[in-house]
């Protein structure tokens, strides 16, 4: 089934992705308008199959809402399983079955580009979209494990866990968490990173200690220190470091509950991207934790660096050993 990818207006994309493991990447920008769905060679998204009637449904647009008409097909149309009479309005989410084909309705909203408008980064994106529900469903991420060594004898202490995926469109951290804002799923994506890079180094021979990272909504949300515990319940005795941006570092109150949970399940805090842009060293000192991560455009190139940078960064190292605290480049 061949994909097609357009604008609508007002800058808003309604796509179709087919259901089903083995249809999993195949989409169809809904445009123009009226769309026609049908066996019948011409229509918008042709549907070569006996079930499906010849002009079997429509999709257009009413007052900017997009409705679907069922064309007294013989198989009928179907929206979230329920036969259609007369036009239903339909939105983002909803299963549209036209006999047994059955498609799932997304939108995208995008700034404004021309109509017609063939781009590759738009079906990337429109595709990650749709490939994030599949990949949080079945879980389709894959833990790395970046070391961390000692800088006396360049030994592994421990390993950041880092977030991939073999996901078309998804492969990087970054693609995620693209697609996981875009669904307002940003916290739901980070739990889960969490709990899959600790399940599988629980299995390694010799289990190391994990710093595992936060997304910074879950500090303003429900759910970070629930998701501690089952962590702990995973893997009792593995060490742990939990890893909060300094930008969310907001309310020292907060921060000193979090933190006594995470002493009482032995974890350890760490906050990272230390001076990254925030001015955190009175949070330092408030609520002090067991390892500071100093962001890479602090150390990255300190070689060539002017002497002031090097004497800042000697200098927050310094404190930073005097609070008892593990500075990590």
């Amino acid at each position: 089934m061949p994909r097609r990818f357009g604008w609508l207006e007002p800058n808003t994309v309604w796509i179709l992705a087919r259901l089903g493991e083995q249809h999993s990447e195949e989409l169809t920008v809904v445009h123009p308008f009226p769309f026609s769905i049908g066996r019948k060679v011409g229509c918008s998204l042709q549907i070569p199959s006996k079930t499906v009637s010849g002009h079997h449904a429509d999709l257009i647009l009413r007052d900017s809402r997009l409705f679907v008409i069922d064309r007294e097909s013989t198989n009928g149309t179907y929206v979230n399983g329920r036969r259609l009479k007369d036009a239903s309005p339909v939105d983002e989410g909803d299963m549209l079955q036209f006999a047994d084909f059955a498609f799932r309705l997304k939108r995208d909203t995008h700034t404004a580009s021309p109509i017609n408008t063939v781009c590759e980064d738009v079906c990337d994106q429109a595709l990650a979209l749709v490939q994030f529900d599949r990949l949080m469903d079945k879980r389709l991420v894959t833990p790395h494990y970046q070391p961390i060594v000692r800088m006396d004898n360049l030994q592994p202490i421990g390993f950041e866990v880092l977030a991939r995926s073999r996901v078309y469109g998804l492969e990087s951290s970054g693609a995620l968490f693209g697609a996981a804002a875009k669904l307002n799923m940003e916290v739901e994506l980070s739990q889960m990173l969490r709990w899959e890079g600790v399940r599988e180094a629980v299995q390694l021979p010799q289990p190391s200690e994990l710093y595992l990272n936060t997304h910074p909504l879950e500090l303003a949300r429900p759910g970070l220190i629930e998701s501690m515990h089952q962590l702990r319940e995973l893997a009792p005795n593995l060490k742990i470091t939990l890893e909060i941006h300094e930008s969310a570092i907001t309310n020292c109150r907060d921060m000193n509950r979090l933190r006594s949970v995470l002493k009482e399940l032995q974890f350890q805090l760490a906050y990272d991207d230390f001076g990254a842009g925030q001015n955190r060293l009175p949070d330092l000192c408030t609520v002090p934790p067991d390892v500071l991560k100093f962001d890479m455009s602090l150390i990255r190139g300190i070689e060539r660096k002017e002497a002031d940078r090097v004497k800042l960064v000697s200098s927050l190292v310094r404190i930073s050993i005097d609070m008892g605290v593990i500075p990590l480049a």
